[in-house]
């Protein structure tokens, strides 16, 4: 892989990762177009470094607030029980900033728990292209049907742990490619009763966690891979990373502005559309189910 190449997949990547119609299908596909191969879930995993650091820095103001809150009630500010500690102290009101560290660290086991038991699927049968083209358009749905009937009424303030369990499980549903994270768990909001915004800033907050840990995790175990035949290298991957945090900042500006104003609608015919080019140039040979994956 070039630094051309290089360049393409971090701009896709940018563009991608936070609009709900799947950065990891939209890599998985271009990679082997341009490049004969898929990229595999490793570089994935690595390059989404960058668009989580564009949430880190958007976000900034706000996760300073959340981890403050957060260690000023574990440090018993509130009181020494349990409830304290969770800012929720029983003679006084909820510390809301707190309780959002507790919802973000429910939120992200079920996709810790059960990105470790599918590992190998992850990194195999999820990529198949079929399966891939057949969860964009179900999702895609399943998105537009979740924008109609939610209630779209809930703020943030209102989440609970159950529901932060929830969100956590769709958001799981992202280890296959072609859901998209932020339309797992924006869909899930939605039918919860959430309001498209309010879905979509815990969605980015609750990602953040998830992807770092999925992304160092990669970097740590391939380490000694980059570079090798067939293996995008450090400085390419790294590259990928530059553009895909530059591009993705600005999609968070644009992508939060109008989602409290416009349907979904425009994403569930994008995603119809990719589904059937997919399974089109599936058909024609232009793309292998399963590509090769990069040696190492």
């Amino acid at each position: 892989m070039g630094g051309g190449e290089a360049i393409l997949l971090g701009l896709v990547q940018g563009l991608t990762e936070f609009l709900p119609v799947s950065s990891s299908a939209h890599i998985r596909i271009i990679s082997e177009l341009v490049n004969g191969q898929d990229a595999g879930a490793a570089f994935t995993a690595v390059i989404q470094l960058g668009t989580e650091s564009a949430v880190l820095l958007y976000f900034r103001r706000d996760l300073r607030r959340i981890i403050l809150a957060w260690w000023h009630a574990l440090r018993g500010a509130y009181g020494t029980d349990w409830r304290s500690r969770a800012g929720m102290p029983a003679n006084g009101p909820k510390d809301h900033d707190a309780l959002m560290a507790w919802f973000i660290v429910i939120g992200t086991i079920p996709i810790v728990v059960l990105g470790l038991l599918f590992q190998d699927a992850i990194e195999s049968a999820f990529r198949n292209l079929w399966l891939t083209a057949f969860v964009l358009a179900a999702f895609g749905l399943f998105l537009g049907w979740a924008d109609k009937v939610g209630l779209k009424r809930r703020t943030l303030e209102e989440l609970n742990p159950r529901h932060a369990t929830q969100f956590g499980l769709w958001q799981a549903l992202a280890l296959i490619p072609g859901v998209s994270r932020s339309g797992g768990t924006i869909t899930g909001g939605l039918l919860m009763g959430y309001t498209r915004e309010a879905a979509a800033r815990y969605s980015f907050l609750l990602a953040i966690p998830a992807v770092f840990g999925s992304g160092l995790f990669e970097l740590f175990k391939e380490r000694d891979a980059f570079g090798t035949p067939g293996v995008p290298s450090f400085g390419v991957t790294l590259l990928a990373t530059i553009v895909a945090f530059v591009v993705g900042y600005l999609v968070i500006i644009v992508f939060l502005k109008i989602v409290s104003t416009f349907s979904y609608k425009p994403f569930v015919w994008y995603r119809l559309g990719l589904a059937a080019l997919v399974v089109l140039l599936l058909l024609t040979g232009a793309l292998e189910p399963n590509a090769p994956l990069p040696a190492g």
